[in-house]
């Protein structure tokens, strides 16, 4: 069991993830400090001076808080925005990669040439042969 859990554990895909899920935590927080922090209080001045946290009003006893959840929904925007120019980039990155081997994979070797005259040679005298 021992073996099957270092199998596992220090699989590519498992450290990838492991890696990922960090970053992406610390990317979090630098997103929501610049959402609190400078995006919010900016959009705020612009709005009349209003400060989105102290957005709220209350039903009853209870208080609801829509200002944070404006804010949240900035947050939202801004790390899904940055991880598609990610993703973006990364594709652009990775076809330009694909198209490269496949530059590479187009040019014939010295054989491959002298195999595909062959091939058209044989397939010319059967076209030959049947007319």
């Amino acid at each position: 069991m021992l073996k099957e859990f270092k199998e596992f554990a220090l699989r590519g895909n498992v450290l990838d993830l492991a890696v990922g899920v960090i970053i992406g935590a610390a990317f979090g927080k630098i997103v929501t400090s610049l959402v609190n922090d400078i995006i919010m209080p900016l959009i705020g001045l612009l709005l009349a001076g209003i400060d989105f946290k102290d957005l709220s009003f209350t039903v009853g006893k209870a208080t609801v808080l829509y200002g944070s959840f404006i804010q949240t929904i900035v947050d939202f925007l801004i790390v899904a925005f940055s991880i598609f120019l990610f993703v973006r980039f990364f594709n652009r990155f990775k076809r330009k990669e694909e198209e490269k081997v496949e530059e590479e994979m187009a040019v014939l070797s010295k054989e491959e040439e002298i195999l595909t005259e062959i091939r058209d040679l044989l397939k010319a005298e059967a076209v030959k042969e049947r007319s």
